[in-house]
């Protein structure tokens, strides 16, 4: 039995038109490419962080890439502290823990991240919860 498999269709998206979701802390994340768009291999998006606002350190199931767009930020990874300036980009294995803050308590940061992965998960450190990106957009 052979099955069809019909090919994604190009997209254009735009962040001011889609639903961003907040992810607690003082944090909102929009979320672009995924398997809503035919994406199949990777999701990516954008997540804002007001000001001081920090995410809980976690993990996920595959490489993850982020680039800060805008504002200025810490990474925490492997017991280092990174200071990130605009247009900086980070790398982070599978399974590494790490966390993102804004630096400032004025202005917002914000980011775009990149999972190599259209299953990724993120793992929280601290309660060892797992739930899938894609499963956090659809509150």
């Amino acid at each position: 039995m052979s099955t069809t498999h019909t090919p994604a269709r190009p997209a254009v998206l735009r962040p001011d038109q889609i639903k961003s979701h907040d992810r607690g802390g003082g944090a909102r994340t929009t979320p672009l490419v995924g398997p809503s768009v035919g994406s199949s291999t990777f999701i990516n998006g954008i997540t804002e962080f007001g000001p001081g606002a920090a995410i809980p350190f976690h993990s996920h199931n595959c490489e993850e890439s982020v680039m800060l767009l805008s504002g200025d930020a810490y990474l925490d990874i492997e017991s280092e502290v990174h200071e990130l300036k605009p247009m900086d980009t980070t790398f982070i294995p599978p399974n590494v823990p790490h966390r993102f803050r804004n630096h400032s308590q004025t202005e917002p940061m914000k980011i775009l991240w990149i999972y190599a992965s259209a299953q990724a998960t993120r793992t929280l450190v601290e309660s060892g919860e797992t739930r899938f990106v894609s499963a956090e957009h659809a509150r």
